[in-house]
């Protein structure tokens, strides 16, 4: 054992926390919690007889450990849950695509709320109702609640007069005072129920309005409330099936050497109003599906929009309680995790086990399929190049610029033919002096990689380039001494590639697995290059917006940067958000919003 780590094994406190496991590099590979740190952290290095495959590999490599002391178990998994989400372990459980999903949100924090899009749940407010998978399916959705439910759509109540949807019956108008905020938010408070899958109570509230307005003689409006009602029993007959009472989450799994799938059918108001299913990363068949399922929830409705009471479990977890107790903080309710024995919810966690197991057969599927292409195209590039063996390791570089401001460049890697994006790198080229010179660009880049001793060095190089920098990487690389790894230029117009003291071209077939590879693995490298140059020009541009505004020095600059994520962010604060941040007071706040008001002006102007 290391000394470093021995002597920190001794000093361990016998109170709740979080642990942080990390290799010889410092990256931090393993994030825990722990009722009493001192047991939990200690365990892993005494005997390893009980260890899986996978905790026996994570021992093996660290080097060192932290750990964060905390006040209850509960802050613990809090904690537990932001330092994953934050940093992505290697040997986590990971939820592999939950940040990809839109959201609808409606800002109810508004006098006048609005409906749309959101990728993102803050907390400012307004609902959110998702994640959804589809961003087709949520598009589609709003566009036929404003069908229903004329919501304004536009960012800002400071026009003159309404736009074109009031005059087309989209809107109400609440711009030009057309509308009061009570009927107004009455309607806002319709579509939540609807969004909330509670169509039954919005159906009854719909028809007792429509009589009311009929008796009222007001049948304009009485007929605006049975155009409602008709588009929302349309959308309930589509999804009419009772499994219960109530809200429930039923959350079924299934496990395979390649990872698993958890299924989670969502039930509102006792109809089963969706599903979704999620894929997890490091939770093979070694791992318990009590584990399995508990990095699920913690990562799950760490971000989730909406808990509900009950959530129906497969399996018992030893950690229910706790869990039930940091849902419920969330929910600022109960919520029960519940593992149903016989009966109807049995047999809605069975089918969504069964859902799961679906989804994981196709998954695997595709991807023995996609691994199978991958190691055929890697086999025909070699052949091609005239390599003795299939390359698992490469690195593509490319080079980025305008006019010679701002160069930069990529590294990309594929390890066994899929990219390797931890091992990604961008390089801030300065040697340039705003001249465009590629060679030379290139010339630094691979210096920089190669030169001194290299971590992880490749099976082979591609320069995005033709033969000139294809002889100027290979001016410094095999300067630096590496002349058994093959490098070759990638011609950027029609995947043309050079080798090393070959005048001619090697010519893949257009329609090849190599093909295929090479034009990916050039795209890529491309995509990483622009989208790194766009961040640095997006910056320069968007401080410059910034230092037009009086009052607003470097350290206030800093400071809003780190309270908002964007530009559009600060636009929309209040002025008592932008009082609050750090080191502002009312005149620059002040300052800032009469800025952003006259160049929306002038935007609009023309």
């Amino acid at each position: 054992m290391r000394e470093k780590i021995k002597e920190k094994l001794q000093h361990l406190p016998e109170k709740p926390g979080v642990y942080l496991m990390k290799d010889r590099g410092g990256h931090i590979i393993y994030v825990g919690k722990a009722v009493v740190l001192k047991n939990r952290v200690r365990s892993y290095f005494q005997s390893h007889k009980n260890h899986s495959p996978k905790v026996k590999a994570m021992v093996s490599r660290i080097e060192d450990l932290e750990y964060i002391v905390t006040g209850s178990e509960v802050e613990a998994l809090i904690l537990e849950c932001n330092l994953i989400k934050q940093h992505r372990p290697k040997y986590n459980i990971s939820l592999r695509d939950d940040k990809t999903y839109p959201y609808i949100k409606v800002s109810l924090q508004e006098e006048f709320p609005r409906l749309y899009v959101a990728r993102r749940v803050a907390k400012d407010g307004a609902r959110y109702f998702g994640p959804y998978t589809s961003a087709g399916a949520v598009h589609e959705t709003i566009k036929l609640l404003r069908k229903m439910f004329p919501l304004r759509s536009c960012r800002t109540l400071e026009q003159r007069r309404p736009c074109l949807e009031y005059h087309i019956k989209r809107c109400l108008g609440p711009c030009a005072g057309f509308v009061e905020a009570a009927p107004y938010r009455q309607m806002v408070q319709d579509v939540c129920l609807l969004l909330e899958g509670r169509s039954d109570t919005l159906a009854r509230e719909l028809k007792r309005r429509m009589a009311e307005a009929a008796e009222a003689m007001e049948f304009e409006r009485a007929a605006r409330f049975r155009d409602q009602l008709a588009a929302v029993e349309q959308i309930t007959a589509r999804n009419n099936g009772v499994t219960g009472a109530g809200d429930q989450d039923v959350i079924g799994i299934a496990q395979s050497e390649n990872g698993s799938c958890v299924q989670v059918f969502f039930i509102r108001s006792g109809k089963l109003v969706g599903r979704d299913h999620f894929l997890l990363t490091g939770a093979g068949l070694d791992e318990e599906q009590a584990d399995v399922l508990t990095a699920f929830l913690k990562q799950y409705y760490s971000q989730a929009a909406f808990i509900p009471r009950e959530i129906l479990l497969p399996t018992a977890l030893p950690e229910a309680e706790l869990i039930a107790g940091w849902l419920g903080g969330l929910r600022e309710g109960k919520v029960e995790l519940l593992v149903p024995q016989r009966g109807s919810k049995r047999d809605l966690v069975t089918m969504a086990a069964d859902n799961a197991s679906t989804v994981l057969a196709a998954e695997n599927l595709r991807l023995a399929a996609k691994i199978r292409l991958e190691d055929g195209a890697i086999e025909q590039l070699a052949d091609a190049i005239g390599l003795s063996e299939a390359p698992q390791r490469i690195e593509c570089f490319d080079i980025s610029h305008i006019q010679g401001a701002e160069t930069v460049a990529s590294m990309v890697v594929f390890q066994g033919g899929r990219p390797h994006k931890a091992a990604y790198r961008k390089f801030r080229l300065a040697s340039q002096d705003g001249k465009p010179d590629d060679f030379n660009s290139m010339r630094e880049v691979v210096g920089r990689r190669y030169s001194g001793t290299p971590k992880d060095l490749p099976d082979l190089i591609i320069i995005d380039g033709g033969k000139g920098q294809l002889s100027s990487a290979l001016e410094i690389i095999r300067a630096a001494g590496h002349y058994q790894i093959p490098v070759v230029g990638l011609a950027k117009e029609f995947e043309h590639i050079f080798r090393e003291g070959e005048s001619e071209p090697v010519i893949l077939p257009k329609e090849s697995a190599a093909m295929y590879l090479v034009q990916r693995i050039r795209d890529e490298a491309h995509r990483f290059a622009i989208t790194y140059h766009r961040k640095l020009r997006s910056k320069r541009n968007v401080a410059s917006v910034l230092d037009h505004i009086e009052g607003i020095g470097p350290k206030r600059r800093q400071a809003l940067w780190q309270a908002f994520a964007s530009i559009e962010e600060m636009r929309a604060a209040t002025l008592e958000q932008l009082c609050a941040v750090p080191g502002m007071n009312r005149k620059a706040a002040e300052e800032m919003q009469n800025f952003f008001r006259a160049t929306e002006q002038r935007r609009q102007d023309g």
